[in-house]
């Protein structure tokens, strides 16, 4: 199968397997839903994006976004791996000290701080806060001085470079909510570069997440230095360090059976995969002509690179398990000609063509087969808010021929709680397909899930938050989350 991951992912006994583990023996001791990740994937994803300082000249520090995925025992594993962090709230700072990440280590994003959380930051002497806005970089300069401390800071730049990723992920356009303009930040080190209590140590740049393509972060990278460039040649000042941010894509269609199901721009957003060695070999070749170019090599000498990598550290890292627990039959919406013998099948019409499945086989089809499932949008917010593509395989029969087309959904209260996109924006199949005869108590898995699903958990519909392991490098299973239960419904409730 496509999606099998060598020394990872892999079919023994019909049986999806994890790291030599069976998942129907994990579903059945923890129950579903259920996530299940791998501790020896993070520590082989940061690997790979540590590799990549072969290809630079400078110091590469990769700061994992713990947005992904801050549960205790995945920041302690990329502590363990030699990874640093970057938060974007005081919960996530208080989380990062707390599992032994020392300040110099962490650095601090986000476009609406509180004095509390500037304040946290500031008190510990991170290695930097990420810098909004002009407004931002005065509130922090007051409460340095407050505090009579010296606020390591970095100003975020909004320079206009799109990507061809997700609308909602981009983040370096002029119409985000992020960053200052290139103007203003350098009106901000013209007027706070001498301060006592601020260290103006670096500048900025996120361009998005699952970018597909090289060329905007070599764009991006180039636009720091220019930058750069400009901040030293009117005030003087040297900066220690570039951000570069993150976005490094995932495949997300390792398995393609499906990928005839998307558009064309929807399919290279899902199947999206660069090497990040390749776009920072890419990115420093510009540079380096760049710096040449204006006789200013000398500023990159002792530079740190700061990546902040949260999705290619944590997504194919973890899936999630979930049980079918009911099942129905519908017929699909006939013809308005009632001469017409055959049902009118929806978009996903296109299964057929792309299976080659034969005519006397699409007749079965004037029906469509519901799978319910207990795993909806309360732990995979993705699948509704960015109509986000799982690949779903059976975990009990993961050997079987996957061809038989379903209409899956969650077990939400919400008619928009299903796996495939009730607008018609063709963002996602309008089937999944898995062995014939899927019934009640089949176990299911859904594929790189491990990034933006765990963080973003709720308890909607009164459902109980799900169980988390962890396989560790020995083969040993570690609960990190126990489930809910019925008493952690009513948290901080008061009646």
């Amino acid at each position: 199968m496509d999606w099998e991951i060598k020394d990872f992912l892999k079919i023994q006994n019909n049986q999806l397997f994890i790291e030599g583990v069976s998942t129907i023996d994990m579903a059945e001791k923890f129950d579903t839903p259920l996530f299940v990740f791998s501790e020896k994937r993070i520590k082989h994803n940061i690997e790979r994006l540590k590799h990549a300082e072969k290809f630079i000249e400078c110091k590469l520090k990769i700061c994992y976004a713990a947005k992904a995925n801050s549960n205790m025992a995945i920041l302690r594993t990329v502590r363990e791996s030699g990874a640093e962090l970057e938060v974007n709230s005081g919960g996530e700072l208080w989380k990062a000290l707390k599992v032994g990440f020392n300040a110099e280590q962490i650095i601090f994003n986000g476009t609406s701080k509180t004095v509390a959380e500037i304040e946290a930051a500031i008190t510990a002497e991170i290695y930097a806060i990420q810098v909004d806005s002009l407004y931002e970089l005065e509130l922090i300069e007051t409460l340095a001085r407050t505090l009579q401390k010296c606020a390591n800071v970095s100003l975020r730049l909004v320079p206009e470079i799109e990507t061809k990723t997700h609308s909602g992920l981009q983040t370096a356009l002029l119409t985000s909510k992020f960053g200052m303009m290139p103007d203003e930040a350098l009106s901000a080190f013209r007027r706070f570069y001498k301060s006592d209590f601020l260290n103006l140590c670096g500048i900025h740049l996120h361009i998005g997440s699952q970018t597909p393509d090289a060329a905007p972060y070599a764009d991006a990278f180039k636009t720091l230095f220019e930058n750069l460039l400009q901040i030293y040649n009117e005030t003087g000042h040297k900066l220690s360090h570039l951000n570069l941010g993150g976005g490094f894509p995932v495949n997300y269609l390792l398995d393609k059976t499906q990928a005839g199901d998307f558009l064309p721009v929807q399919r290279d957003l899902f199947s999206a995969h660069i090497e990040p060695e390749e776009v920072l070999r890419q990115a420093w070749k510009v540079v380096e002509e760049t710096a040449q170019n204006a006789k200013a090599f000398h500023l990159l000498e002792n530079i740190t690179l700061l990546l902040e990598p949260g999705r290619s550290v944590v997504a194919d890292a973890g899936i999630c398990l979930t049980t079918v627990r009911n099942h129905k039959k519908r017929p699909l919406k006939q013809l308005a000609d009632s001469n017409q013998q055959l049902a009118v099948l929806p978009k996903g019409i296109s299964i057929f063509k792309n299976l080659e499945i034969k005519e006397e086989n699409q007749s079965k089809m004037q029906n469509d087969f519901w799978l319910l499932t207990d795993a909806g949008f309360n732990i995979l917010l993705s699948m509704e808010t960015y109509k986000w593509y799982y690949h779903l395989i059976s975990a009990a029969r993961a050997g079987e021929t996957h061809s038989t087309p379903y209409k899956v959904a969650g077990p939400l209260c919400d008619g928009g709680d299903v796996y495939f996109d009730i607008e018609g924006e063709n963002r996602l199949p309008d089937y999944r397909l898995l062995p014939e005869n899927v019934q009640p108590d089949e176990v299911l898995a859904l594929l790189n899930c491990g990034a933006y699903s765990v963080a973003q958990m709720s308890q909607y519909n009164g459902r109980q938050l799900p169980a988390i392991i962890l396989i560790k490098d020995d083969g040993e299973i570690e609960l990190i989350r126990r489930r809910d239960s019925y008493e952690d419904l009513l948290g901080n409730d008061i009646w």
